[in-house]
């Protein structure tokens, strides 16, 4: 049918979810709460998107470089929602301020759960 778009279900992680919590955290205290409950709002709005576009996102470089192309991303700069398509669900894996060193949070956090499971990104 013309027209429909499929709707995902989208989850985070008990990871993302605490990602969420550590980046309002962190702006509350060091800036304001408007502006961590503004940047929570943006980031949800991010996440939420991805239910009906999940595959507008593009492979994190850092795994591109040692051959993993089953992860997915999409930016609300700073911050990289990191993600995976696995049949009609989005699972969140990692919310993260992208000026970290990125390589080592990705294998800490992804390589735990990486399997052979694949979908493409743009």
């Amino acid at each position: 049918m013309a027209g429909v778009v499929t709707k995902f279900e989208v989850l985070l992680t008990e990871g993302a979810e605490q990602d969420l919590e550590a980046i309002y955290d962190y702006i509350s205290e060091f800036d304001c709460v408007a502006n961590a409950n503004n940047v929570l709002d943006a980031l949800l709005d991010v996440v939420e998107s991805l239910a009906k576009f999940p595959q507008r996102g593009s492979y994190p470089k850092e795994l591109v470089g040692l051959g993993i192309k089953e992860y997915c991303q999409t930016l609300f700069k700073p911050y990289r929602v990191i993600y995976r398509v696995i049949g009609s669900q989005v699972i969140i894996y990692l919310i993260t301020d992208g000026r970290r060193e990125m390589q080592s949070v990705l294998t800490r956090r992804l390589l735990g759960v990486y399997t052979q499971t694949t979908w493409k990104c743009r």
